[in-house]
């Protein structure tokens, strides 16, 4: 009889995902905030309570955290991370002081401690790869200019989680100074190495994988990625830094691949894992921190446009682009929801999980109208700006300047060359 009512219980929440995902799919916007909705509808307090389907959609969330970083290290080398990195920190730090902060003041402000800050503050500052992915693609912007300044920016903020999470871990778990320093060590040390084997013995490790055979390939290369993430975990290392590390590992014929077989089972399991942190909220919690997450994701949708703004500028690249840039970084999403589940999970401030709740709810919307519109109306309010008449009518326009010239616009609407299509659709 249970396992009746567990088949009848996931059989309706995937089927009603799909129907979801098909409903925002027809308005050509993100189904996260459905996912969440039918979670927080079917959770604690919600209309109709699930028990039965429980405790494996719990497993199927922390599978589907897992195969969305692992998806994102498949759109990476080793190399070109750490080419990123010695080019663009200065936007990754950028990008921290003005979106992290915001996240560990509203904290203290509400009187909720300073490992709540902390929890706040990654969730304020880590954008949506999965969204700004999905965005780009939509609009035609991926042979854009300012996509790789954009990828750049989300790529340190990928890396930055291998260091930010066993922080958070290790303070959520109330552990010493000595064990935490001890816990950072060793994620700092995994991180490295993992690095340093994909840099000098990638392509071996790509060949060890390489099959033919589709199911063979698919069960490497899920089995490694499960097997390394759960060996990082019992270090005290994130299962999800140890899967985008494993990503990054593999390269050529064998990321395109896996990201071929994968692509269905990271969609389903991530939408599970969006559907459990709804579950685990109580819809009666959210109108309480409603207008605060309203305040805070207005707050940073504006830090985030000011930080891809600066680094497009610092890119060379010209106005209209950085507006882009810009607009495209605002929307939160996975990391966010990762973040405040690891501190709902310790029970560290209730309203916590609410309140990021709300925040990613309302970002993840307004994230794909920014991306579309921060440019156009940016460009409007510096054209009313501009003084016309009939005197300026009739002198004729100059020519380009040399920043327009560099503007992210492609050339007469013409498609950028495959072959250089950084392709961040696939991104998770």
């Amino acid at each position: 009889m249970h396992s009746a009512v567990f088949l009848i219980e996931f059989g309706a929440i995937i089927l009603g995902l799909g129907l979801l995902g098909r409903l925002a799919g027809r308005f050509k916007f993100s189904p996260i905030p459905l996912y969440l909705l039918a979670g927080l509808a079917f959770g604690t307090g919600g209309l109709l309570p699930m028990g039965a389907s429980e405790e494996f959609v719990a497993i199927g969330a922390e599978i589907g955290v897992i195969l969305l970083l692992l998806m994102l290290g498949l759109e990476y080398t080793a190399t070109d991370l750490v080419s990123n990195l010695k080019t663009q920190y200065p936007a990754g730090l950028v990008d921290f002081g003005l979106n992290a902060v915001p996240g560990a003041v509203a904290a203290l402000l509400m009187g909720w401690g300073p490992v709540a800050a902390v929890v706040l503050a990654g969730v304020t500052w880590i954008s949506s790869s999965g969204v700004i992915a999905k965005v780009m693609g939509d609009l035609g912007r991926v042979g854009n200019r300012e996509t790789p300044v954009i990828l750049s920016i989300l790529v340190l903020e990928d890396l930055a989680m291998a260091v930010y999470l066993p922080i958070v871990t290790a303070l959520l778990a109330g552990v010493s100074f000595a064990a935490g320093s001890a816990t950072l060590a060793i994620a700092l040390g995994v991180a490295g190495a993992v690095l340093f084997v994909a840099v000098r013995y990638g392509r071996h490790i790509s060949r060890f994988v390489s099959s033919d055979d589709p199911e063979k390939l698919l069960l490497v290369v899920l089995g490694l990625t499960l097997l390394v993430a759960g060996i990082a975990q019992q270090l005290q290392v994130s299962a999800a830094v140890g899967a985008f590390l494993v990503g990054i590992a593999l390269s050529g014929e064998v990321a395109e691949g896996t990201h071929t077989l994968l692509s269905p089972l990271r969609d389903l399991f991530a939408a599970v894992f969006f559907v459990f942190f709804g579950l685990h909220t109580d819809p009666a919690s959210i109108p309480p921190v409603l207008l605060p997450a309203l305040a805070l994701a207005l707050a940073t949708a504006g830090t985030k446009i000011a930080t891809g703004y600066w680094a497009a500028k610092r890119a060379g690249i010209g106005v209209k682009g950085r507006w882009r840039a810009g607009g495209t970084l605002v929307a939160r999403g996975e990391f966010s929801i990762v973040i405040a589940g690891l501190a709902v999970s310790a029970g560290i401030e209730p309203a916590l999980g609410p309140l990021a709740t709300a925040y990613v709810l309302i970002l993840v919307v307004i994230g794909p109208l920014t991306a579309r519109y921060t440019e156009p109306v940016a460009t409007w309010i510096v054209g009313r700006r501009t003084p016309s008449g009939p005197l300026l009518a009739a002198v004729p326009s100059p020519a380009p300047s040399p920043e327009e010239l560099k503007d992210g616009d492609r050339a007469q609407d013409q498609d950028p060359d495959p072959a250089q299509d950084p392709d961040p659709v696939g991104r998770a």
